[in-house]
């Protein structure tokens, strides 16, 4: 509608949707959803730029002695069942006929971990998360995930520099258990290969729509432990090639 009145305006003339719709059809145009990027500052993307550089020595079986973790947000997804539906008058107050609505939707905040070498741990719960519960979550799911995963073997753990993260006392414990944290870069998303597990559980979410929370985390827990080791395998493998991106965009983040 927004292109069809500009189009009105600029060539003066009575246009139609359709029209515009068969215009923008003979350009071989289409529309796609819109992909998020992280916002970027100079000072940030100088960093990027430089730790991409001092990183790109390292080789895929460093990559694969990483521990990724990330946290993410799961709601429980309602959608719309269309505006207009075919009923009798009698039906007006039938719930299959009400448009499914909600101000505020149910969600879960997931903590996990993967290498190369598996699936680690994962816990999920309600609310935010602090720097106490953290070092709880990493007590409880992050040290046995090392272990079970690298049976002993030197590791390197990863995590975004979220403030429970940052936090002095955590830096500490992590210090006191004597833990390799790998240096990372603020507003990185598009280096981690845990996002992409993210993004592929999320979507076996909107194809599985689960109506509760309840089933969300049985769901969220289910796709988790199907993901395959090749997967992992590839996505660590392809750690070395999102540096040369990042090296190439001189710091900037590419499209997520």
């Amino acid at each position: 509608m927004e292109i069809t009145t500009w189009a009105q305006k600029y060539y003066q003339k009575t246009l139609s949707v359709n029209t515009i719709h068969r215009a923008i059809h003979h350009c071989w145009l289409k529309l796609y959803r819109s992909k998020q990027k992280p916002y970027l500052n100079v000072i940030q993307k100088r960093r990027r730029f430089l730790w991409a550089k001092a990183h790109l020595k390292w080789t895929v079986a460093k990559w694969k002695t990483v521990l990724w973790s990330d946290e993410s947000k799961f709601e429980v997804l309602f959608g719309k069942l269309g505006c207009h539906i075919i009923r009798t008058k009698e039906d007006k107050n039938n719930p299959s006929c009400y448009q499914r609505s909600v101000q505020k939707p149910a969600s879960l905040m997931v903590w996990g971990c993967m290498s190369a070498c598996g699936m680690g741990s994962l816990h999920i719960w309600k609310g935010t998360i602090n720097a106490e519960r953290y070092i709880q979550v990493l007590e409880q799911h992050m040290l046995p995930s090392r272990h079970r995963l690298f049976q002993g073997r030197p590791c390197i753990f990863q995590h975004d520099n979220a403030r429970p993260h940052t936090a002095s006392i955590t830096t500490s414990w992590l210090r006191r258990r004597r833990i390799r944290v790998l240096k990372w870069p603020a507003c990185s998303p598009d280096l981690s290969s845990i996002e992409n597990i993210w993004q592929i559980i999320k979507r076996k979410m909107r194809q599985r729509r689960p109506k509760t929370v309840e089933q969300l985390e049985a769901c969220i827990r289910q796709e988790w432990d199907n993901i395959p080791i090749p997967k992992l395998e590839q996505l660590v493998s392809l750690v070395p090639r999102r540096l040369q991106t990042v090296i190439k965009r001189r710091g900037d983040a590419r499209q997520w």
